[in-house]
């Protein structure tokens, strides 16, 4: 049997890792009996914890959403990864430097001595591609908002400042009322996809032109984008893909990183959040193995959703890079 302290610790990071835990199998992982489990679970809930108890013969706990936020446990891997991810948040466009130096001084202080080396080995400068127009900075309170306004469904209305005013919050700007659909990046730069109800029709906005009104308005039902792809249309919109000049080869591929990691690098496609560390890229090139090869820079897992000639030409790159890479010849 673990010892108390050595449990309180393992208890939370068990809890993690499933939606819902019987209490019995709580107790056979620890070692413990089930009179033991709910007082660690009490302990656990006087730090902070919001674990919630389901009653009945297959009753257990849940670790849920709270009011505060309680101490965190990160594996090597884990806390890493975080710390890599706050040092290249000055590249998300999201106006987060100074929350995201001080949540890494935080977390750095925490770390074993070990795991504090290896990131203070990391020093990463970056370096934004040379572009003839800024991307403004766009307050990550209105991404919230907006994101939180297209997964409820909820009718938005904002504040619109125009091109020649880039200060979203400065008053009497024209009041938009619109159905939000989707939240995406496109050339370095934040957008919202909606439907404008005073005008019945699609229109793309710029996030950091956008200064939300509060509350929402009533759900909707989601209309079908034209063409049923967000990334078509906003394609089709900024880059006129389907027309003459639009390069032939276009693809889909679901990338395992989070889209505020992906939109910077991408220019000439559209990256769609999917969740905390998945985002979907649609972009194009001249050729499929061009295409493939500028996905395939992305350090990350890919899924490709298509069409088949992208799959093909990955496939066919992959023959070429194993060949390269059992080639020790040297000639």
């Amino acid at each position: 049997m673990q010892k108390t302290s050595a449990r309180l610790l393992a208890l939370p990071s068990l809890l993690q890792t499933r939606r819902d835990w019987p209490g019995a199998l709580l107790a056979e992982r620890l070692d413990i009996s089930a009179r033991t489990v709910r007082r660690d679970v009490d302990r656990l809930r006087e730090l902070g914890y919001p674990i919630a108890s389901t009653k009945g013969p297959d009753g257990g706990y849940r670790l849920g959403p709270g009011s505060e936020l309680p101490p965190l446990l990160f594996d090597d891997e884990q806390a890493v990864a975080l710390a890599v991810a706050l040092r290249n948040a000055t590249t998300t466009g999201v106006g987060v430097e100074e929350a995201a130096a001080r949540a890494l001084h935080t977390v750095r202080q925490v770390m074993p001595a070990r795991l504090r080396h290896r990131i203070d080995t990391l020093q990463v400068t970056p370096v934004e591609r040379p572009t003839a127009r800024p991307n403004p900075q766009v307050d990550s309170g209105v991404l919230m908002a907006l994101s939180a306004a297209v997964h409820a469904r909820e009718e938005l209305r904002f504040e619109y400042a125009p091109v020649s005013v880039p200060d979203a919050s400065a008053p009497h700007h024209p009041v938009r009322r619109v159905q939000p659909h989707h939240l995406v990046t496109w050339g370095g730069r934040w957008y919202l996809v909606a439907w404008d109800l005073d005008r019945a029709d699609w229109r793309t906005f710029r996030a950091d032109r956008i200064a939300p009104r509060t509350p929402t308005g009533p759900r909707f039902t989601p209309r079908e984008l034209p063409g049923g792809d967000v990334a078509a249309f906003v394609t089709g919109r900024f880059q006129g893909s389907d027309g003459p000049g639009g390069r032939p080869c276009r693809g889909e591929v679901v990338l395992k990183l989070p889209a505020g990691d992906v939109s910077p690098y991408i220019r000439d496609g559209v990256v769609e959040e999917l969740g905390p560390d998945r985002c979907r890229l649609v972009s194009e090139a001249w050729s499929w193995a061009a295409l493939a090869a500028d996905i395939g820079r992305f350090d990350a897992d890919i899924e490709v959703v298509g069409p088949g000639e992208l799959r093909e030409a990955f496939g066919r790159l992959a023959r070429r890079y194993a060949d390269a890479a059992g080639d020790t010849s040297g000639g």
